[in-house]
């Protein structure tokens, strides 16, 4: 709040350049221009369905192959140096590559999302298997438990900080990487809002397209934390 007031103060006092840095008002009211006229919110909605699919794709693959290594020491020796490799290398490089393979449709902007999700979830999948205390999962031998119910009963609960964490991560980069897809040939979508005004010099409409994706996503990073909070009661760790 303090830097909105400086902010709007030194727009004001014309002590910065207004069509560089537009004051806090002038993007307030781009945006209700932008939500009144109809223009926000089908673009918004088109974003936001992007980020759901790539982000169910991506999360969902990585916990299974991440349970799936962490349980398997074949599996790791199998998977997990390849993951780890392609782990490392920048999206920013690959995005002109999903374009070429897969187009400009939809199909490569998911897909460029759910790689984004999903290796911080393989990665905390994976940990999360693999901190669980070997004594448990001796137990678990002792009474004869299949695979399923370990995987059920002791390693899923025991990896639920490690997973919740992954899913946290894997919110923000699918934020991040539909920024990325949306900002390459798109023809919806918020980032597609910004591409345009960046071109038409309307600097108040693209601090509006930024303000929505942070405000969404710290919204959804909301929603997580607070599944946490539930999940994660019996936890009794240092709080701050």
């Amino acid at each position: 709040m303090l830097l909105v007031a400086v902010w709007q103060l030194a727009a004001s006092q014309e002590l910065i350049d207004t069509q560089l840095f537009p004051s806090p008002v002038t993007v307030l009211e781009a945006g209700i221009d932008l939500a009144a006229s109809g223009v926000l919110w089908p673009n918004f909605l088109v974003s936001l369905v992007r980020v759901a699919v790539g982000l169910a794709l991506g999360a969902s693959a990585g916990l299974v192959i991440g349970l799936t290594v962490g349980f398997s020491r074949r599996a790791e020796r199998l998977l997990d140096p390849t993951l780890q490799m392609l782990r490392t290398v920048p999206l920013l490089a690959v995005t002109p590559l999903f374009i070429l393979w897969f187009g400009f449709g939809e199909l490569s902007k998911v897909l460029l999302i759910a790689t984004g999700a999903f290796f911080p979830m393989y990665v905390n999948a994976f940990l999360g298997v693999r901190s669980v205390d070997a004594r448990l999962f001796e137990v678990t031998q002792v009474l004869e438990f299949s695979k399923v119910q370990q995987l059920r009963r002791l390693v899923i609960p025991s990896a639920m900080p490690n997973l919740l964490l992954g899913l946290r991560l894997s919110v923000g980069l699918a934020w991040l990487c539909l920024v990325v897809a949306e900002l390459m040939g798109a023809e919806s979508g918020v980032g597609y809002l910004i591409q345009n005004a960046r071109s038409l010099l309307d600097t108040s409409t693209v601090l509006v397209g930024v303000a929505v994706f942070a405000a969404v996503g710290k919204a959804s990073d909301s929603v997580v934390r607070w599944l946490e909070a539930r999940l994660l009661t019996w936890r009794d760790g240092y709080s701050g």
